[in-house]
């Protein structure tokens, strides 16, 4: 997983008390209403995602790991922006949540990478076809 960037920790060494202050705002934020950790955390990945913000993108990604999301869940939230900011832009930010999901672990942290299987599609000839090709892969006799 990628480390915290050097800028965010320069900026909290030379203005500490605005970097506190604005940690606590966030808690505030995050403490006022009734959602779970996990659902804060892709919201704000939401956000991120909305506002074509490719440092926050990758914040949110580690910050909805952290919370217990999964790639999937991480994914499908990105890909929830698709219809709002279209095609181009929703391919930029899934390889900004990748930048995160596929890096090496940060010094000090071990975390397993897992790329998320694709969702099949509901349609009655894809689960036809998604049959015969996990009956064509099993052994035969």
């Amino acid at each position: 997983m990628r480390e915290i960037p050097r800028r965010f920790l320069q900026f909290t060494d030379e203005y500490p008390e605005i970097a506190r202050a604005y940690e606590q705002l966030g808690a505030a934020c995050h403490l006022a209403g009734p959602l779970a950790k996990k659902e804060r955390a892709l919201i704000k990945l939401g956000i991120s995602v909305g506002a074509w913000l490719e440092g926050a993108v990758h914040s949110h990604v580690r910050k909805a790991l952290e919370a217990g999301a999964n790639p999937q869940e991480i994914r499908h939230t990105a890909l929830l922006a698709l219809p709002t900011i279209g095609f181009p832009s929703t391919m930029a930010v899934l390889t900004w949540i990748d930048d995160v999901l596929e890096a090496p672990p940060a010094k000090g942290r071990t975390r397993r990478v897992v790329r998320a299987k694709p969702v099949a599609s509901r349609t009655p000839r894809a689960k036809s076809r998604a049959r015969r090709a996990s009956r064509s892969k099993s052994p035969r006799r």
